[in-house]
């Protein structure tokens, strides 16, 4: 085994005279299978083409582009694991002061937009070849869309790039297909026929069913068609009943959007992961560092891929589908083999799973033959009729990697989909789940506990949430153990006023919990929260949704959840009397914060200092929790991180 080339040099010591495609990818090089241009590199590779990597070139030199050569059929362009907008920027338009992504986690190393600035210096310097454009950024930037950033709507990605082809979604099956047609001679502009695949056109007389979407002008001048455009989207995403797509643009360009690539077979899933990757980054990062992102999933395996859990603030729909595909037992076996034989493993794999850990299955029967429901939700609001809730393929999977010499501890840090644990009649799952794969703490994500916001979040109501949490606690209590919940929220989503960001504040109150950090509602595109936020309208159903987008509201928003905080009493104030509720203000044990004479009295004490949790609780701090795998494409693609301390430590 042997890292692909980087330079000619290593092309010269693999006998590569010309290189089949060279693939420029906005991180760094990791061959790992965590990364997706590792993924699509060593695929290609299987199917007997060379491929080379160009990571992370000066995008203001036109030789850095220059340095495998010209390749013989082609380049490939991805932006990284992450949107490079989403990797560079919090949601309040700070630069983020690092890069795990990039070797010792230096900052500032790719562009903005990064797969249209290096499409562009690909097609300035070779102006003929082709060029396909994939990866996170360029699939769910693969139609006209909001972005958050420029606070614009923006073409397809596929012409800011002047790329030729996007292969969207995960890919293995798209690439080989385009790889095949570039050599056997078929023109890229030729190249029409590939399901996962956008490409532009003028002509499309020859397209069979497909659906016209508003045009991009249109949409531009009234956000409300984009909001019809979107659900159209949506409902398309299936590889069983999707169908093209066409999106006009002014001098009679359209962009064509092919069905989605068919879901990997179990057999194609462990052909993916099987594959020679050498596991780590290249060596040539050793002086830097190392790349950090390495860390999150050295030790970490990968079960399954795609989500039926249909969040909308997620865009995992959109990227890898809403069915899911999973590898068999004895490939993930294999795969944790190696991890216990590297000299750096301790005993301990930091996770099974994938988007949602606890989803090894498609929600139904008919999914693999007849596609997911298009206006119809598997959990939300509340789980089909048709859910098949079973755990037992996971449980047995878990049972034989806790048995595996060498091996101490099995976590699962992918996050749980409460609702659909509820769901499964057989709680055997739920009680080795709390007896052996809790690391003292366990992620889940209620993102709020407003059933008016959930329901524009897509997630289960709060009474699911509540139920969940005293099973949680009942299961630990039977098992003697003191383990705890750590529950994401998000403030300013849209739907959330005052009056829901107040509540969040008084359920908060009543747990004794602060989180130490808070997310903002970030709008990433190609997910209907971002559609909400753009539009002031669900897509879904066409009503109007508040959207909070002051940024002074937003802060007001944020502090109610911290706000204990001192540093927070006057935006904790001032929401508390705009929203009509000074009731929480003044010395009842109800009260979220005390009058400004008194809660100035002390200025070294948090204005509330009642509510604090006692002397000798549970409440002790428990250290940082990250959520940035990439392959939870959807929030872990926001790269979300937070400080967390012991909540829900009270008996329910």
């Amino acid at each position: 085994m042997a890292f692909l080339p980087i330079s000619k040099e290593d092309m010269a010591a693999q006998g590569i005279e010309q290189l089949d495609f060279v693939y420029v990818i906005g991180d760094a090089y990791v061959d790992h299978p965590s990364f997706g241009h590792a993924i699509i590199s060593r695929v290609l590779q299987a199917h007997g083409y060379s491929v080379g990597i160009i990571s992370q070139p000066d995008w203001k030199d036109e030789n850095s582009i220059t340095i495998l050569g010209r390749p013989r059929l082609g380049f490939l362009v991805s932006g990284g694991n992450m949107d490079s907008m989403v990797n560079h920027y919090f949601v309040s338009g700070k630069h983020r002061p690092s890069d795990a992504y990039t070797p010792g986690g230096e900052p500032y190393k790719r562009p903005d937009h990064a797969v249209a600035v290096y499409g562009n210096l690909i097609r300035r310097v070779y102006k003929d070849s082709p060029v396909i454009i994939g990866g996170i950024e360029a699939s769910l930037r693969r139609l006209a869309h909001y972005d958050y950033w420029s606070d614009s709507f923006k073409r397809s990605i596929l012409l800011d790039s002047q790329a030729d082809l996007i292969s969207y979604g995960m890919g293995e099956k798209s690439i080989v297909e385009i790889a095949d047609a570039l050599a056997g001679g078929i023109a890229v502009k030729d190249i029409t026929f590939i399901p996962g695949t956008v490409y532009k056109t003028k002509d499309i007389e020859g397209i069979y069913d497909g659906i016209r979407l508003p045009a991009y002008d249109e949409m531009k001048a009234d956000p409300r068609r984009y909001a019809e455009s979107f659900q159209v989207q949506y409902c398309n995403t299936d590889p069983f009943t999707g169908k093209t797509l066409i999106e006009a643009y002014p001098n009679g360009v359209c962009v064509v959007q092919n069905p989605p690539q068919p879901p990997l077979t179990t057999q194609e899933m462990d052909a993916v992961y099987d594959l020679p990757y050498m596991r780590t980054y290249h060596p040539s990062y050793e002086q830097a560092g190392g790349v950090p992102a390495i860390s999150e999933i050295k030790f970490s395996l990968v079960s399954n891929r795609g989500c039926f859990g249909g969040c909308n603030f997620c865009a995992l729909t959109f990227h890898q589908g809403r069915t899911v595909q999973v590898r068999s037992h004895e490939s993930i076996i294999r795969e944790a083999g190696l991890m216990i034989q590297d000299k750096d493993f301790k005993g301990y794999i930091h996770d099974v799973g994938g988007p949602t850990a606890n989803f090894r299955h498609p929600s139904c029967k008919k999914q693999m033959t007849q596609g997911v429901c298009k206006n119809r939700q598997c959990l939300f609001p509340e789980p089909c009729p048709n859910l098949e809730a079973d755990h037992s393929d996971y449980l047995a999977l878990l049972r034989k990697l806790r048995a595996l010499p060498g091996v101490k501890k099995v976590f699962i840090r992918s996050g749980i989909r409460f609702d659909y644990l509820l769901a499964d009649p057989d709680d055997t799952f739920f009680r080795e789940l709390v007896e052996h794969h809790v690391s003292g703490q366990l992620k889940v994500a209620p993102e709020h506990i407003s059933d008016t916001v959930l329901s524009k979040l897509g997630k289960p109501g709060k009474a699911v949430y509540e139920r969940f949490v005293k099973k949680y606690y009942k299961i630990n209590e039977q098992l003697g153990k003191k383990q705890f919940l750590v529950p994401y929220l998000m403030s300013s989503h849209p739907g959330s006023t005052l009056k829901e960001a107040i509540e969040l504040a008084e359920y908060l109150r009543d747990l004794g919990y602060m989180p130490e950090q808070v997310q903002d509602f970030y709008p990433t595109p190609s997910t209907v929260s971002t559609v909400m936020y753009y539009t002031g309208i669900d897509p879904r159903n066409g009503k109007q949704v508040y959207v909070c987008r002051n940024p002074h509201e937003k802060a007001m928003q944020r502090a109610l959840i911290q706000y204990r905080n001192p540093n927070n009493f006057d935006l904790v104030r001032e929401a508390l009397i705009k929203g009509g509720r000074e009731d929480l203000i003044g010395f009842d044990k109800k009260c979220l914060i005390r009058p400004r004479k008194m809660a100035n009295q002390n200025p070294g004490q948090r204005a509330d200092s009642r509510n604090q949790p006692k002397s000798g609780g549970n409440h002790k701090k428990q250290g940082t929790i990250t959520n940035s795998k990439s392959k939870n494409t959807g929030r872990t693609n926001t790269g979300r991180k937070k400080t967390i301390r012991n909540v829900h430590s009270k008996k329910k």
